[in-house]
Protein backbone atom coordinates (compact mmCIF):
# COMPACT_ATOMS: atom_id res chain seq x y z
CA UNK A 1 0.00 0.00 0.00
CA UNK A 2 0.99 3.48 -0.67
CA UNK A 3 1.58 6.50 1.60
CA UNK A 4 -1.40 8.83 0.92
CA UNK A 5 1.11 11.70 1.75
CA UNK A 6 -0.78 15.03 1.86
CA UNK A 7 -3.55 13.33 -0.77
CA UNK A 8 -7.03 15.15 -0.37
CA UNK A 9 -9.66 13.67 2.07
CA UNK A 10 -12.55 12.79 0.33
CA UNK A 11 -15.71 12.49 2.74
CA UNK A 12 -19.04 11.49 1.28
CA UNK A 13 -20.84 11.23 4.53
CA UNK A 14 -20.37 15.12 5.60
CA UNK A 15 -22.19 18.45 4.56
CA UNK A 16 -21.72 18.97 1.32
CA UNK A 17 -21.13 15.42 0.07
CA UNK A 18 -22.16 14.63 -3.22
CA UNK A 19 -21.97 12.77 -6.81
CA UNK A 20 -18.41 14.57 -7.57
CA UNK A 21 -17.28 13.42 -4.02
CA UNK A 22 -18.68 9.90 -4.71
CA UNK A 23 -16.40 9.66 -7.82
CA UNK A 24 -13.47 10.87 -6.31
CA UNK A 25 -13.86 8.53 -3.98
CA UNK A 26 -14.32 5.69 -6.48
CA UNK A 27 -11.47 6.68 -7.98
CA UNK A 28 -8.93 6.37 -5.36
CA UNK A 29 -10.12 3.03 -4.31
CA UNK A 30 -9.64 2.01 -7.67
CA UNK A 31 -5.97 3.74 -7.10
CA UNK A 32 -5.85 1.88 -4.21
CA UNK A 33 -6.63 -1.51 -5.32
CA UNK A 34 -3.79 -0.96 -8.13
CA UNK A 35 -1.24 -0.18 -5.54
CA UNK A 36 -1.00 2.96 -7.43
CA UNK A 37 -0.60 6.49 -5.56
CA UNK A 38 -4.02 9.07 -5.53
CA UNK A 39 -4.76 12.70 -5.18
CA UNK A 40 -7.57 11.80 -2.90
CA UNK A 41 -8.11 9.27 0.13
CA UNK A 42 -10.97 8.07 2.28
CA UNK A 43 -11.56 9.18 5.85
CA UNK A 44 -9.12 7.64 8.37
CA UNK A 45 -11.47 4.82 9.31
CA UNK A 46 -12.45 3.93 6.02
CA UNK A 47 -8.70 4.06 4.86
CA UNK A 48 -7.47 1.72 7.27
CA UNK A 49 -10.52 -0.82 6.46
CA UNK A 50 -9.62 -0.51 3.26
CA UNK A 51 -6.10 -2.11 3.85
CA UNK A 52 -7.36 -4.69 6.20
CA UNK A 53 -9.88 -5.90 4.05
CA UNK A 54 -6.67 -5.83 1.49
CA UNK A 55 -4.67 -7.76 3.85
CA UNK A 56 -7.91 -10.44 4.68
CA UNK A 57 -7.96 -11.13 0.82
CA UNK A 58 -11.47 -9.87 0.51
CA UNK A 59 -12.32 -9.83 -3.32
CA UNK A 60 -13.66 -6.47 -4.24
CA UNK A 61 -15.93 -7.97 -6.54
CA UNK A 62 -17.31 -10.69 -4.69
CA UNK A 63 -20.58 -11.20 -4.33
CA UNK A 64 -21.21 -10.57 -0.55
CA UNK A 65 -22.63 -14.00 0.14
CA UNK A 66 -22.54 -15.74 3.27
CA UNK A 67 -23.12 -19.43 4.86
CA UNK A 68 -26.09 -18.73 6.93
CA UNK A 69 -26.13 -20.22 10.32
CA UNK A 70 -28.83 -22.92 10.63
CA UNK A 71 -32.01 -21.98 12.23
CA UNK A 72 -31.55 -23.26 15.78
CA UNK A 73 -28.23 -21.73 16.11
CA UNK A 74 -29.43 -18.20 15.87
CA UNK A 75 -31.75 -18.53 18.40
CA UNK A 76 -29.30 -20.20 20.85
CA UNK A 77 -27.75 -17.26 20.17
CA UNK A 78 -30.66 -14.98 20.59
CA UNK A 79 -30.72 -16.57 24.07
CA UNK A 80 -27.61 -16.30 24.84
CA UNK A 81 -27.06 -12.67 24.28
CA UNK A 82 -28.30 -9.60 26.83
CA UNK A 83 -29.15 -8.02 23.41
CA UNK A 84 -32.50 -10.28 23.01
CA UNK A 85 -33.80 -8.57 26.64
CA UNK A 86 -33.15 -5.22 24.62
CA UNK A 87 -35.25 -6.01 21.49
CA UNK A 88 -38.33 -4.17 22.89
CA UNK A 89 -36.53 -0.95 23.48
CA UNK A 90 -34.27 -1.15 19.64
CA UNK A 91 -37.66 -1.95 17.73
CA UNK A 92 -38.98 0.86 19.55
CA UNK A 93 -35.88 3.44 19.27
CA UNK A 94 -34.91 2.17 15.99
CA UNK A 95 -37.46 0.18 13.62
CA UNK A 96 -40.44 2.20 13.12
CA UNK A 97 -38.14 5.30 12.17
CA UNK A 98 -36.06 2.91 9.79
CA UNK A 99 -39.57 2.02 8.49
CA UNK A 100 -40.83 4.96 7.49
CA UNK A 101 -37.16 6.20 5.85
CA UNK A 102 -37.24 3.44 3.95
CA UNK A 103 -34.43 1.71 6.26
CA UNK A 104 -34.26 -1.48 8.06
CA UNK A 105 -32.52 -1.82 11.61
CA UNK A 106 -30.06 -4.71 11.77
CA UNK A 107 -28.81 -6.38 15.05
CA UNK A 108 -26.08 -8.41 15.57
CA UNK A 109 -23.96 -10.43 17.89
CA UNK A 110 -19.89 -9.65 18.86
CA UNK A 111 -19.09 -11.97 15.92
CA UNK A 112 -20.98 -9.98 13.66
CA UNK A 113 -23.95 -12.43 12.73
CA UNK A 114 -27.10 -10.94 11.69
CA UNK A 115 -29.72 -11.77 14.70
CA UNK A 116 -32.36 -9.81 14.05
CA UNK A 117 -34.51 -7.44 11.14
CA UNK A 118 -37.00 -4.92 11.06
CA UNK A 119 -37.92 -2.26 8.62
CA UNK A 120 -39.37 -1.32 5.63
CA UNK A 121 -40.27 -4.27 3.89
CA UNK A 122 -39.01 -3.12 0.25
CA UNK A 123 -35.66 -3.17 1.41
CA UNK A 124 -35.86 -6.38 3.75
CA UNK A 125 -36.52 -7.46 0.39
CA UNK A 126 -33.04 -5.88 -1.10
CA UNK A 127 -31.53 -6.60 1.92
CA UNK A 128 -31.65 -10.30 -0.09
CA UNK A 129 -29.46 -9.94 -2.58
CA UNK A 130 -26.58 -8.44 -0.57
CA UNK A 131 -27.14 -11.58 2.19
CA UNK A 132 -28.22 -9.17 4.83
CA UNK A 133 -30.15 -11.57 6.53
CA UNK A 134 -30.66 -13.61 9.72
CA UNK A 135 -27.60 -15.80 10.14
CA UNK A 136 -25.10 -14.17 7.78
CA UNK A 137 -21.79 -12.70 8.95
CA UNK A 138 -21.02 -8.79 8.05
CA UNK A 139 -17.22 -8.70 9.81
CA UNK A 140 -14.82 -7.30 7.72
CA UNK A 141 -13.13 -10.82 6.96
CA UNK A 142 -16.21 -11.62 5.31
CA UNK A 143 -17.66 -8.17 3.73
CA UNK A 144 -15.04 -5.78 3.87
CA UNK A 145 -15.68 -2.58 4.96
CA UNK A 146 -19.17 -1.95 6.38
CA UNK A 147 -20.87 -0.44 9.12
CA UNK A 148 -21.05 -3.38 10.97
CA UNK A 149 -17.75 -4.93 10.36
CA UNK A 150 -16.31 -1.77 10.99
CA UNK A 151 -17.80 -1.07 14.26
CA UNK A 152 -16.95 -4.28 15.57
CA UNK A 153 -12.82 -3.61 14.49
CA UNK A 154 -12.45 -0.35 15.97
CA UNK A 155 -15.47 -0.10 18.72
CA UNK A 156 -17.12 3.00 17.96
CA UNK A 157 -19.96 4.35 15.64
CA UNK A 158 -19.06 4.31 12.18
CA UNK A 159 -20.95 5.82 9.02
CA UNK A 160 -20.44 3.94 5.60
CA UNK A 161 -21.40 5.39 2.43
CA UNK A 162 -21.74 4.27 -1.17
CA UNK A 163 -18.25 3.86 -2.72
CA UNK A 164 -17.07 3.91 1.29
CA UNK A 165 -17.65 0.31 1.20
CA UNK A 166 -14.85 -2.27 -0.30
CA UNK A 167 -17.05 -4.55 -2.00
CA UNK A 168 -18.40 -2.95 -5.13
CA UNK A 169 -22.03 -4.75 -4.81
CA UNK A 170 -22.63 -2.99 -1.39
CA UNK A 171 -22.43 0.93 -3.47
CA UNK A 172 -26.01 1.19 -3.47
CA UNK A 173 -26.43 1.37 0.15
CA UNK A 174 -25.60 3.38 3.30
CA UNK A 175 -25.41 1.87 6.83
CA UNK A 176 -24.50 3.82 10.31
CA UNK A 177 -23.47 1.29 13.41
CA UNK A 178 -22.77 1.31 16.80
CA UNK A 179 -21.45 -1.26 19.01
CA UNK A 180 -23.48 -2.06 22.53
CA UNK A 181 -20.92 -2.99 25.28
CA UNK A 182 -22.25 -4.72 29.03
CA UNK A 183 -22.27 -1.98 31.58
CA UNK A 184 -21.26 -5.05 33.83
CA UNK A 185 -17.57 -5.55 32.46
CA UNK A 186 -17.15 -3.85 29.23
CA UNK A 187 -17.85 -6.70 26.99
CA UNK A 188 -18.74 -6.28 23.37
CA UNK A 189 -22.13 -7.29 23.13
CA UNK A 190 -22.72 -6.63 19.27
CA UNK A 191 -23.89 -4.17 17.00
CA UNK A 192 -27.01 -2.37 16.53
CA UNK A 193 -27.05 -1.29 12.72
CA UNK A 194 -29.40 0.94 10.03
CA UNK A 195 -29.14 0.37 6.40
CA UNK A 196 -30.75 1.20 3.47
CA UNK A 197 -30.73 2.19 0.12
CA UNK A 198 -27.59 5.41 -0.66
CA UNK A 199 -30.40 7.40 -1.55
CA UNK A 200 -31.94 7.68 1.94
CA UNK A 201 -28.51 8.81 3.22
CA UNK A 202 -28.80 11.30 6.06
CA UNK A 203 -26.05 12.75 8.48
CA UNK A 204 -27.83 12.53 11.63
CA UNK A 205 -28.61 8.51 11.29
CA UNK A 206 -25.53 7.91 12.92
CA UNK A 207 -25.87 10.16 16.11
CA UNK A 208 -29.99 8.32 16.38
CA UNK A 209 -28.09 5.14 16.38
CA UNK A 210 -25.47 5.75 18.79
CA UNK A 211 -28.37 7.48 20.99
CA UNK A 212 -30.15 4.32 21.21
CA UNK A 213 -27.30 2.25 21.43
CA UNK A 214 -26.14 4.00 24.88
CA UNK A 215 -29.97 4.17 25.94
CA UNK A 216 -29.87 0.15 25.49
CA UNK A 217 -26.37 0.03 27.46
CA UNK A 218 -28.39 2.28 30.08
CA UNK A 219 -30.82 -0.19 30.28
CA UNK A 220 -28.80 -3.10 31.12
CA UNK A 221 -27.27 -0.81 33.65
CA UNK A 222 -30.48 -0.11 35.08
CA UNK A 223 -31.63 -3.89 35.58
CA UNK A 224 -28.05 -4.89 36.63
CA UNK A 225 -28.82 -2.31 39.45
CA UNK A 226 -32.00 -3.90 40.36
CA UNK A 227 -30.70 -7.58 40.08
CA UNK A 228 -28.08 -6.75 42.80
CA UNK A 229 -30.56 -5.12 45.03
CA UNK A 230 -32.70 -8.23 44.91
CA UNK A 231 -29.30 -10.21 45.53
CA UNK A 232 -28.64 -8.16 48.47
CA UNK A 233 -32.15 -8.23 50.10
CA UNK A 234 -31.60 -12.24 50.06
CA UNK A 235 -27.95 -12.03 51.45
CA UNK A 236 -28.27 -9.92 54.21
CA UNK A 237 -30.56 -12.22 56.31
CA UNK A 238 -27.70 -14.89 55.63
CA UNK A 239 -24.73 -12.78 56.57
CA UNK A 240 -26.16 -12.02 59.72
CA UNK A 241 -26.50 -15.34 60.52
CA UNK A 242 -22.46 -16.71 58.87
CA UNK A 243 -20.66 -14.44 61.05
CA UNK A 244 -17.03 -14.40 60.10
CA UNK A 245 -15.88 -12.62 56.75
CA UNK A 246 -18.04 -12.85 53.76
CA UNK A 247 -19.22 -11.27 50.98
CA UNK A 248 -21.96 -12.32 48.46
CA UNK A 249 -21.70 -11.24 44.77
CA UNK A 250 -23.62 -11.76 41.53
CA UNK A 251 -22.69 -14.40 38.83
CA UNK A 252 -20.05 -11.55 37.60
CA UNK A 253 -18.55 -11.34 40.83
CA UNK A 254 -20.42 -7.71 41.74
CA UNK A 255 -20.26 -6.68 45.54
CA UNK A 256 -23.80 -7.26 46.89
CA UNK A 257 -23.08 -7.34 50.31
CA UNK A 258 -20.65 -7.81 52.79
CA UNK A 259 -19.90 -8.59 56.59
CA UNK A 260 -16.52 -8.64 58.59
CA UNK A 261 -14.43 -7.27 56.13
CA UNK A 262 -13.80 -4.10 53.56
CA UNK A 263 -16.08 -4.06 50.50
CA UNK A 264 -14.45 -4.47 47.07
CA UNK A 265 -16.10 -3.24 43.90
CA UNK A 266 -15.56 -6.54 41.97
CA UNK A 267 -14.14 -10.07 43.69
CA UNK A 268 -12.71 -11.83 40.60
CA UNK A 269 -13.97 -15.31 40.00
CA UNK A 270 -13.25 -18.66 38.39
CA UNK A 271 -14.83 -19.18 34.97
CA UNK A 272 -16.63 -21.92 35.80
CA UNK A 273 -16.93 -21.42 39.36
CA UNK A 274 -19.17 -24.58 41.36
CA UNK A 275 -20.24 -24.87 44.62
CA UNK A 276 -17.96 -26.49 47.44
CA UNK A 277 -14.05 -25.44 48.73
CA UNK A 278 -12.36 -22.79 46.17
CA UNK A 279 -9.17 -21.08 46.29
CA UNK A 280 -9.38 -17.39 45.02
CA UNK A 281 -5.95 -15.78 44.39
CA UNK A 282 -7.70 -12.52 46.10
CA UNK A 283 -8.94 -14.11 49.26
CA UNK A 284 -7.25 -17.66 49.83
CA UNK A 285 -9.47 -20.24 50.40
CA UNK A 286 -12.79 -20.26 50.39
CA UNK A 287 -16.31 -21.62 50.80
CA UNK A 288 -18.75 -20.90 48.32
CA UNK A 289 -22.28 -21.54 48.04
CA UNK A 290 -25.14 -20.35 45.29
CA UNK A 291 -27.88 -17.71 46.06
CA UNK A 292 -30.60 -16.81 43.53
CA UNK A 293 -28.72 -14.54 41.08
CA UNK A 294 -25.14 -14.96 43.09
CA UNK A 295 -22.75 -16.62 45.10
CA UNK A 296 -22.30 -16.83 48.89
CA UNK A 297 -18.60 -16.74 49.64
CA UNK A 298 -17.64 -17.38 52.88
CA UNK A 299 -13.35 -16.45 53.51
CA UNK A 300 -11.07 -18.73 55.17
CA UNK A 301 -14.37 -21.45 56.37
CA UNK A 302 -13.91 -24.75 56.30
CA UNK A 303 -16.80 -27.64 54.50
CA UNK A 304 -20.30 -26.56 54.97
CA UNK A 305 -22.13 -27.77 57.73
CA UNK A 306 -23.12 -31.39 56.78
CA UNK A 307 -26.87 -30.26 56.36
CA UNK A 308 -28.46 -32.83 53.52
CA UNK A 309 -29.66 -31.18 50.31
CA UNK A 310 -33.22 -31.75 49.87
CA UNK A 311 -35.75 -30.48 46.87
CA UNK A 312 -39.46 -30.87 46.85
CA UNK A 313 -40.83 -30.62 43.58
CA UNK A 314 -44.43 -29.12 44.26
CA UNK A 315 -47.19 -29.90 41.98
CA UNK A 316 -49.94 -30.37 43.41
CA UNK A 317 -51.56 -26.99 42.84
CA UNK A 318 -51.83 -27.05 38.95
CA UNK A 319 -51.33 -23.23 38.42
CA UNK A 320 -48.92 -22.65 41.04
CA UNK A 321 -45.58 -25.06 40.54
CA UNK A 322 -43.16 -24.65 43.30
CA UNK A 323 -39.83 -25.75 44.31
CA UNK A 324 -38.59 -26.18 47.79
CA UNK A 325 -34.90 -26.17 48.88
CA UNK A 326 -33.27 -27.49 51.78
CA UNK A 327 -29.55 -27.07 52.20
CA UNK A 328 -26.51 -25.07 54.36
CA UNK A 329 -27.78 -21.76 54.10
CA UNK A 330 -31.65 -22.99 55.51
CA UNK A 331 -34.69 -23.01 53.74
CA UNK A 332 -36.26 -21.97 50.12
CA UNK A 333 -39.29 -22.10 47.80
CA UNK A 334 -39.14 -20.31 44.24
CA UNK A 335 -42.19 -20.49 41.75
CA UNK A 336 -41.69 -22.48 38.63
CA UNK A 337 -42.07 -22.06 35.15
CA UNK A 338 -44.48 -24.16 33.17
CA UNK A 339 -41.32 -24.93 31.18
CA UNK A 340 -38.72 -25.54 34.24
CA UNK A 341 -41.41 -27.55 36.45
CA UNK A 342 -41.23 -29.60 32.98
CA UNK A 343 -38.19 -30.04 33.04
CA UNK A 344 -37.52 -31.13 36.88
CA UNK A 345 -40.16 -33.10 36.44
CA UNK A 346 -38.09 -35.34 34.09
CA UNK A 347 -34.93 -35.04 36.06
CA UNK A 348 -36.69 -36.11 38.94
CA UNK A 349 -38.34 -39.26 36.88
CA UNK A 350 -34.52 -40.51 35.80
CA UNK A 351 -32.50 -39.94 38.55
CA UNK A 352 -29.57 -41.76 36.32
CA UNK A 353 -29.53 -37.67 34.43
CA UNK A 354 -30.83 -37.31 30.84
CA UNK A 355 -28.69 -35.91 27.44
CA UNK A 356 -30.16 -32.84 25.77
CA UNK A 357 -31.17 -35.16 23.16
CA UNK A 358 -33.59 -37.45 25.63
CA UNK A 359 -34.83 -34.15 27.37
CA UNK A 360 -35.97 -32.69 24.13
CA UNK A 361 -37.98 -35.89 23.62
CA UNK A 362 -39.53 -35.47 27.31
CA UNK A 363 -40.27 -31.99 26.77
CA UNK A 364 -41.15 -31.79 22.88
CA UNK A 365 -41.33 -35.38 21.57
CA UNK A 366 -38.46 -33.99 19.18
CA UNK A 367 -35.10 -34.86 19.73
CA UNK A 368 -33.73 -32.31 17.70
CA UNK A 369 -34.72 -29.50 20.09
CA UNK A 370 -31.83 -29.34 21.69
CA UNK A 371 -30.60 -25.83 21.36
CA UNK A 372 -34.01 -24.67 23.37
CA UNK A 373 -33.23 -27.41 26.33
CA UNK A 374 -29.59 -26.06 26.87
CA UNK A 375 -31.36 -22.96 27.56
CA UNK A 376 -33.75 -23.83 29.46
CA UNK A 377 -31.82 -26.00 31.46
CA UNK A 378 -28.68 -22.75 31.52
CA UNK A 379 -31.69 -20.38 33.42
CA UNK A 380 -32.67 -22.65 35.55
CA UNK A 381 -29.30 -23.78 36.77
CA UNK A 382 -28.53 -19.90 37.65
CA UNK A 383 -31.37 -20.73 40.11
CA UNK A 384 -30.59 -24.16 41.69
CA UNK A 385 -26.78 -24.74 41.18
CA UNK A 386 -26.54 -26.14 44.03
CA UNK A 387 -28.30 -29.73 43.42
CA UNK A 388 -28.33 -29.76 39.52
CA UNK A 389 -25.28 -31.14 37.50
CA UNK A 390 -24.85 -31.99 34.26
CA UNK A 391 -23.28 -34.58 31.85
CA UNK A 392 -25.69 -35.81 31.96
CA UNK A 393 -28.26 -33.33 33.45
CA UNK A 394 -29.17 -34.46 36.76
CA UNK A 395 -29.97 -33.58 39.86
CA UNK A 396 -26.30 -34.17 41.76
CA UNK A 397 -25.39 -36.61 43.94
CA UNK A 398 -26.68 -36.89 47.46
CA UNK A 399 -29.52 -34.51 46.85
CA UNK A 400 -32.50 -36.40 48.22
CA UNK A 401 -35.74 -35.52 45.67
CA UNK A 402 -39.59 -35.80 46.26
CA UNK A 403 -42.41 -34.83 44.03
CA UNK A 404 -45.60 -33.70 45.37
CA UNK A 405 -48.09 -34.83 43.09
CA UNK A 406 -51.81 -33.13 43.21
CA UNK A 407 -54.87 -35.30 44.73
CA UNK A 408 -55.82 -36.38 41.00
CA UNK A 409 -53.55 -37.56 38.04
CA UNK A 410 -55.24 -35.56 35.44
CA UNK A 411 -53.99 -32.19 37.53
CA UNK A 412 -50.76 -33.13 36.75
CA UNK A 413 -49.57 -29.79 34.82
CA UNK A 414 -52.62 -30.09 33.05
CA UNK A 415 -51.18 -27.72 30.69
CA UNK A 416 -48.34 -29.32 29.84
CA UNK A 417 -48.07 -30.90 26.27
CA UNK A 418 -44.97 -32.44 27.66
CA UNK A 419 -44.58 -36.45 26.71
CA UNK A 420 -43.17 -37.13 29.93
CA UNK A 421 -45.81 -35.27 31.50
CA UNK A 422 -48.87 -37.21 29.31
CA UNK A 423 -47.77 -40.30 29.49
CA UNK A 424 -47.45 -39.44 33.89
CA UNK A 425 -51.03 -38.90 33.63
CA UNK A 426 -51.89 -41.56 31.30
CA UNK A 427 -50.12 -43.94 34.30
CA UNK A 428 -52.35 -41.81 37.38
CA UNK A 429 -55.59 -42.67 35.37
CA UNK A 430 -54.75 -46.16 34.77
CA UNK A 431 -54.27 -46.82 38.58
Amino acid sequence: MTSAGSAEVVRVTGQGAGPQAARLLHRAREARLAGERTPAVPRAEIDASWDRAVRCGVDPDQSPESELLEADEIEHRRHSTALGELMPLLRAGLASIADAARQIMVVTDAEGRVLWRQGNAGVLRRAHDICLEEGAAWSEAATGTNAIGTALVDRVPVQVHSAEHFIRALHQWTCAAAPVRDPRDGRLLGIVDISGPASTFHPATLALVDSVARLAEGELRSRHLAEIERLRSVAAPILCRVGGRALAVDAHGRLAAVTGMAPVDRLPLPKSLRPGRVWLPSLGMCQVDPLPGGWLVRVGEGPAEDVPRRVVLDLSRPRTPAVHLTGPLGNRTQRLSPRHAELLFALAAHREGRTAAELARDLFGDAGRTVTVRAEISRLRRRLAEVLAHRPYRFADGVEVEVVHPDHGADLLPHSMAPVVAEARRAARAT
